[in-house]
């Protein structure tokens, strides 16, 4: 079965980045171990590996999608929230438009074109069958190499409608999921 939501993910595979001691690292060595640890997050984002996306949590993770009134302190409610995730939207293509990282944040920055197709992402604005625009912006707050705070800001649009605008930048990544129930229908918004 092809994974639904795996991201691009160049030199990362299925396995949970290792647990190393961040403390002696360069400031250099800890931003890039910050975006391979996110890089790793994304790809196993999915729900046959989610369990390892959520190994580079930290003990005490606060997950947040703002937008819909969520907060969840307990791994075990973020699993359960990503597991609704898929059930409820399917990608059909993702745009990255940037990812930058300091000693002690990532901020990722996305495009996701999806299709609901169920009801199980509480206090999305969209009905199945329904295609949108949704523009993700992560911040994954980072201590002893783990995340120790994700916050998603979503902002779904109507795919093609008057919200459905943004700036794409030159070289934006842009990966698509063939198993998605609108791939290939990239008409001119």
């Amino acid at each position: 079965m092809a994974l639904q939501h795996e991201q691009a993910a160049s030199g990362v595979d299925d396995a949970a980045v290792p647990d190393i001691d961040v403390g002696t690292m360069t400031r250099d060595e800890l931003i890039a171990h910050n975006l391979r640890v996110v890089e790793a997050h994304f790809h196993n984002e999915n729900p046959e590996l989610i369990d390892k996306a959520l190994a580079v949590y930290g003990p005490d993770i606060v997950w947040e999608a703002p937008a819909r009134g969520l907060v969840y302190d307990d791994v075990e409610e973020v699993r359960e929230g990503y597991l609704g995730i898929f059930r409820t939207v399917h990608w059909n293509r993702t745009t990255s438009l940037r990812r930058f990282a300091t000693e002690d944040f990532v901020f990722d920055d996305q495009i996701a074109d999806l299709t609901v197709v169920g009801t199980d992402m509480p206090n999305l604005p969209f009905e199945p069958g329904q295609r949108i625009s949704m523009r993700l912006i992560h911040c994954f707050e980072m201590k002893d190499g783990k995340i120790a705070r994700e916050i998603t800001y979503e902002i779904p649009r109507s795919h093609g409608g008057p919200l459905d605008n943004d700036a794409v930048p030159a070289g934006a990544v842009v990966t698509d999921f063939p198993d998605g129930p609108d791939y290939g229908k990239w008409a001119a918004k």
